[in-house]
């Protein structure tokens, strides 16, 4: 509660905490958009594959010539990471590769890094963590996003000393989501492909959001950060509006429909018939929490905080996120109070690639969002050697795979892949 302070102090000192940003995309924008409303903060360099986008970008969101002449515009992540007037570094890229590859590098230089990209998290957070602390430097969630968000509410209700059952986020899902392509991805966002093209929308990407995957994805990275539970048979998306969170995510025994106590979970806002739920969840994050006495729980009642119907099951949500909007909170946290903003613990799930058609020994898989695979959130019990969705671009497929399996990462050809390696460090809890 004390961050803009200490931002103002750091402003005051003439020692303002020096940002680097790698990828200037939507959520890069939003954060860029921000920053000269925060005294105290500054992005010093900007990486990105087209540097004139960037610039593009940084005008787009209102900087003037003056910030623009101050900040550095390079082409390549690990330059940037190197550089001695960059304190915090941000992995904004998307791409799971990259991204492992930037904070490596950002370590390796003594720099904290903020995570934005949640695929790269899910892959090898764990290891990243490892190494960040052993370097002194800060490894973080991004602020604004849902895992940080989720990360800080089940943060809140430990420490106010309430049994987290269930945390997660809204979406838009239905199961024949899983299928979809980028072909016929449009019709469900309400656009045309010339509508999406000419807004500069990536098909693939929206995609990812729709078919279940991007859930997974950031489930996997609540669980891993939080310690809690991920479902054994995946995600159920239930759909289930903010007034219905303590009935409905309770665990089974208790009339919910949760396999158990402290796990993740993502609720859909629409009704399986395709209804929208009533004061859905879709852009939102939530906790429910069991009261640990019955004093507690009569308080509950007393303060009025609806509750399931045996008034020991109570929900906190926040109806919307802001993403990158919010990216500063992380940034200027792990700079100025050394600390991040939801951090993986270990490795409690993984988000499997799962074939969304017949998929034939020598095809090429095209990763998340795209025409082969879907993820699927599983506990790393349950995983096996499933391979990750993260993992899942450009390799070559060894073995058929019907639709709907489950692709194994001895079904396709890893031979000298580092990252994959990586990975497997992470299951095995070590950094080798």
């Amino acid at each position: 509660m004390n961050l803009s302070r200490l931002a103002a102090d750091a402003a005051a000192r003439g020692t303002p905490v020096r940002a680097g940003l790698i990828g200037a995309g939507k959520f890069g924008s939003m954060f860029l958009s921000q920053v000269p409303t925060i005294g105290g903060l500054e992005v010093a360099a900007i990486a990105d594959l087209n540097p004139d986008r960037a610039r593009a970008a940084c005008r787009g969101v209102g900087w003037d010539d003056d910030r623009l002449a101050a900040t550095a515009f390079l082409d390549d992540g690990a330059s940037l990471a190197a550089r001695d007037d960059v304190d915090v570094v941000i992995e904004a890229t998307g791409n799971p590769r990259a991204g492992i590859a930037h904070a490596r590098a950002a370590i390796a230089a003594g720099k904290h890094v903020v995570m934005v990209n949640v695929e790269a998290d899910v892959l090898a957070g764990v290891v990243l963590a490892r190494e960040a602390e052993a370097a002194g430097v800060v490894y973080s969630m991004a602020y604004g996003d849902q895992p940080a968000l989720v990360s800080e509410m089940v943060d809140w209700a430990r420490a106010a000393g309430f049994h987290v059952t269930a945390a997660g986020k809204g979406t838009k899902y239905l199961p024949a989501f899983h299928a979809v392509t980028p072909d016929d991805v449009w019709q469900h966002y309400g656009l045309t492909p010339d509508a999406a093209k000419a807004a500069g929308m990536n098909p693939q990407m929206f995609n990812s959001f729709l078919d279940g995957t991007k859930s997974a994805i950031e489930m996997v990275a609540i669980a891993n950060a939080c310690g809690l539970t991920v479902p054994s048979q995946g995600l159920t998306f239930p759909p289930c509006g903010v007034d219905d969170l303590a009935h409905v995510m309770r665990p089974r025994a208790v009339g919910g429909q949760l396999d158990g106590s402290g796990m993740v979970e993502t609720v859909s806002s629409l009704e399986r018939d395709g209804r929208p739920v009533f004061r859905d969840l879709r852009w939102g994050v939530y906790v429910v929490f069991e009261a640990p006495n019955d004093y507690a729980a009569a308080c509950f009642a007393q303060y009025g905080l609806p509750t399931d119907s045996t008034g020991r099951y109570a929900a906190m949500y926040k109806p919307f996120h802001l993403i990158g909007l919010e990216l500063s909170v992380s940034v200027l946290s792990a700079a100025l109070r050394n600390e991040p903003t939801g951090c993986t613990r270990a490795m409690c799930g993984t988000v499997a690639s799962v074939a969304k058609r017949d998929l034939k020994a020598g095809e090429v898989l095209d990763g998340e969002g795209g025409y082969t695979v879907w993820g699927k959130a599983l506990p790393i019990t349950a995983a096996g050697r499933a391979l990750p969705i993260g993992l899942a671009h450009n390799v070559t497929l060894t073995r058929d795979v019907a639709q709907g399996q489950v692709v194994m990462m001895d079904g396709v050809d890893m031979r000298n892949d580092p990252i994959a390696d990586l990975y497997i460090q992470a299951l095995a809890g070590t950094t080798g």
